[in-house]
């Protein structure tokens, strides 16, 4: 299936960060966020990518055209300098198609406007493009079949560090828990769509307000609920704990890197 991601957002809550690049760009390790997400997808074998750019697009651009293995990959250098040999490969086989979806556009017309890339695709991936996750995708994949639903997304507790309060007459306070602790989902992204999403999304609407509602109405969206590891890069806050994450050889979203998963 081919995997819509959108990537053209201001990301203003990590412009502390950095202004000179767009949030799919910012790094963890050595890798932009971006990069991580689609090496998620490539091992699972979903490798057809279609970018969704608008704001510093053309940093996603020159990333792609620019990059380089060789500075992130052992290799060995030879005849006179001038033969370079790849000991291992991060990303080849990837087909991208880089699509300007509009400086302002809200994430409905993002996806309105690569609808003609995904012709002849019966069901494709999407996802926001900036959040980790490694649940196993052939599992989503499943879950959407099996509910026959327009549209269905991976549900998730909040990781915020902020607590629930229950409130009963006059402000009395009747309990207070943290949010990871209570029974509060959110959206997660990580989505699997089928064609049919088009005919729900009008002119300016956006995805998961307008399109999803109607989905609702009529019994077409459903979501899987998931209490395994999902991580966002929302703030420079939620960077500095992935990046910690990466640096300890713990990350969770590296399925790549676990033999016994691969398929």
């Amino acid at each position: 299936m081919k995997v819509v991601l959108f990537c053209g957002g201001q990301g203003l809550r990590i412009r502390d960060y950095s202004e000179a690049i767009p949030k799919p760009m910012v790094p963890i390790g050595q890798h932009a966020i971006l990069w991580h997400i689609m090496k998620y997808y490539a091992h699972f074998g979903h490798k057809d990518f279609i970018l969704c750019l608008g704001w510093k697009g053309s940093v996603i651009r020159e990333y792609f055209l620019n990059h380089n293995e060789c500075l992130t990959n052992d290799f060995k250098l030879c005849t006179g300098l001038k033969k370079v040999e790849l000991l291992n490969h991060e990303d080849d086989d990837w087909t991208i198609t880089f699509v300007d979806t509009g400086q302002n556009s809200n994430i409905g017309q993002r996806l309105k406007a690569v609808e003609k890339y995904l012709e002849g695709e019966e069901m494709f991936l999407a996802n926001y493009s900036d959040v980790l996750t490694d649940v196993n995708l052939p599992d989503l994949v499943e879950f959407a079949r099996r509910q026959q639903a327009t549209a269905t997304f991976l549900c998730v507790r909040t990781k915020q560090s902020l607590h629930k309060v229950d409130l009963g007459i006059e402000g009395h306070v009747n309990r207070i828990e943290p949010m990871e602790r209570s029974d509060i989902w959110v959206n997660g992204g990580f989505f699997v769509m089928s064609k049919n999403i088009f005919d729900y999304i009008g002119p300016g609407e956006e995805l998961v307000e307008e399109p999803f509602s109607r989905l609702i109405a009529e019994g077409r969206l459903s979501a899987m609920k998931y209490d395994g590891f999902w991580g966002p890069m929302d703030t420079y806050k939620d960077k500095m704990l992935l990046d910690d994450i990466y640096a300890r050889g713990e990350a969770p979203w590296v399925v790549w890197g676990r033999q016994s998963q691969l398929r």
